[in-house]
């Protein structure tokens, strides 16, 4: 088993699981398992009788898997959630967890290219089973199509001179590794933002190549299906393009955030929105990743069974 704390230090940890209002026979589900942080802490408040699947695409997440027979490690995408607990047989559910921060592991893997601060292939699959790197992307897409994942997933200001620049420059040379994208966006990072700007180049490929708002999409509609009338829906977010979705199904039941009400004058919305925690000062001091964390907890409607 990794270090789990070397590989992932949970964020929000007791405040997310708190927000999951497990009892001893229920049925869970941590859609993002990573080090295990999360999964540990639920397997803790459960009984004998109660039952935990967690989701993780990527091999390396599953060597920290805990030998528990209360336990199930599902190896594939959380966008493929309702088929895989269809699978398991375990369609109804009492609450869900995500955590959809990219965990330590990945940006401190210098082989996986993630992280500008490392020189390294240009990768970007948190799948690394299969599917185009970011080196592929960014040699195959079109001007506008790299305009757009710059806008849209970097809210990046030079998005259209800086997607022109990467199709020059591949002209003369394929792209392969970060510090040549590095060396192409550094004219458009100003030096004193040079890091903000930087992470949200790599933020934006990253969220492309892993596609990252229709999975996330897919996983909320599933969990959505999952839920036990009273169910939690427990969601950790960390940029506004995530939050922003999370916050609109959670509201409305869908992306737009349009608030739809029946005859009656009813919200028609599958959940009741509970809470919005933030990361305390404490927390951010202990764990640099929380910093722009938001914990969003949503109940599904209906009699609790």
């Amino acid at each position: 088993m990794n270090n789990p704390d070397v590989y992932h230090t949970p964020v929000l940890l007791k405040e997310s699981v708190d927000g999951m209002e497990i009892a001893a026979n229920d049925t869970c589900i941590d859609v993002t398992f990573g080090g295990g942080g999360h999964s540990r802490e639920i397997l803790s408040r459960l009984g004998a009788k109660g039952h935990l699947y967690s989701f993780d695409q990527d091999a390396d997440a599953e060597q920290n898997a805990p030998d528990d027979k209360r336990f199930t490690f599902v190896r594939g995408n959380f966008r493929f959630i309702y088929n895989f607990m269809r699978y398991h047989n375990a369609t109804k559910v009492d609450a869900i967890l995500a955590d959809l921060g990219v965990s330590g592991h990945h940006f401190d893997d210098e082989t996986r290219g993630f992280s500008f601060r490392f020189d390294a292939d240009l990768d970007m699959r948190m799948n690394k089973r299969g599917g185009e790197t970011a080196a592929d992307l960014l040699n195959r897409a079109t001007e506008e199509e790299l305009t757009k994942i710059f806008k849209f997933y970097g809210e990046l200001n030079c998005a259209r001179k800086l997607a022109a620049k990467i199709v020059k420059t591949r002209e003369e040379k394929p792209i392969k590794r970060v510090n040549e994208l590095i060396e192409i966006a550094k004219p458009f990072c100003p030096p004193q933002r040079e890091k903000k700007e930087m992470a949200k180049i790599f933020q934006a490929l990253r969220i492309e190549i892993n596609k990252e708002v229709e999975a996330l999409q897919e996983m909320l509609i599933g969990a959505k299906d999952l839920l036990k009338p009273g169910g939690r829906l427990v969601v950790i977010t960390y940029h506004s393009i995530e939050d922003r979705i999370v916050k609109n199904f959670m509201k409305s039941g869908n992306f737009e955030g349009k608030v739809e009400k029946d005859f009656f004058g009813n919200t028609t919305s599958p959940f009741d929105m509970k809470k919005v925690i933030a990361p305390t000062d404490e927390e951010q001091e202990r764990n640099p990743r929380s910093r722009s964390a938001k914990l969003r907890i949503a109940i599904k409607k209906g009699e609790k069974q």
